[in-house]
C-alpha cells in the first residue's frame, strides 16, 4: 500500500508541476488588450514551423467567428500539394485565463487542447506573430496574402529574440 500511495504522490507532484508551467515561451508576454471580435474573421498563414498536422499544406487559412456559447469556433484549411486535395479542420478556442488577454487554448481534438499565443498585434489587427507553449511553435498571420517587409521583419527579429529558429520557417505560397 505504502508503494502505491508514493506513486500517486509522484503522479500528482507531476501533474500540479506541469499544469503550473507557463504555457508560452520564457520571455514572451501575450497581448494584453486584445480584442476578440476584432480578431474574429479570416487570417492567411504566412509562415510557420512545420509540423505533422499542417505538413504539406499550402494556401492555408484560419477563419475565427464567435460562437453563441462565447468560445470561438476556428476553421483551418489548406491545399495537400502532395496529395492533390484540400484539407479542413474545425476546433475550438477558449481564452485560457482574462478575456483581454491575448492567451487562448485551442482544440481540435476532443478534450486535448493546445496554448495559443498572440504576441505581437498591430493596432488594426492586420498582422500576428503566434507562438505555442514552447519554441516548437510559431506562426506569422495576416489579412492579407502577403505581409509588408517591415512587419515580417519586425516579426522575425522579435521571434530571435526570444530563442525560436526562424531559419525553420515554412513560407507559406498563397495563390
Amino acid at each position: 500500500m505504502k508503494n502505491k500511495n508514493n506513486l500517486f504522490t509522484v503522479v500528482l507532484i507531476s501533474v500540479i508541476s506541469m499544469n503550473s508551467c507557463a504555457k508560452i515561451p520564457e520571455g514572451a508576454q501575450v497581448i494584453k488588450s486584445f480584442d476578440a471580435q476584432r480578431y474574429l474573421g479570416k487570417w492567411y498563414e504566412i509562415a510557420r514551423f512545420d509540423f505533422r498536422f499542417e505538413r504539406n499544406l499550402n494556401q492555408t487559412t484560419a477563419i475565427y467567428t464567435m460562437n453563441d456559447d462565447g468560445a470561438i469556433k476556428v476553421r483551418n484549411e489548406g491545399y495537400n500539394y502532395v496529395k492533390k486535395k484540400w484539407s479542413q479542420s474545425i476546433g475550438k478556442a477558449k481564452f485560457a485565463g482574462d478575456k483581454t488577454e491575448a492567451a487562448l487554448k485551442v482544440s481540435f481534438f476532443g478534450p486535448f487542447y493546445a496554448h495559443y499565443n498572440v504576441i505581437a498585434l498591430d493596432s488594426e489587427y492586420k498582422y500576428a506573430l503566434i507562438v505555442g507553449k514552447n519554441l516548437k511553435y510559431l506562426w506569422i498571420l495576416s489579412r492579407e496574402k502577403t505581409i509588408p517587409n517591415e512587419v515580417k521583419q519586425a516579426y522575425l527579429e522579435h521571434a530571435r529574440e526570444l530563442g525560436f529558429d526562424v531559419d525553420k520557417l515554412i513560407w507559406v505560397e498563397q495563390e
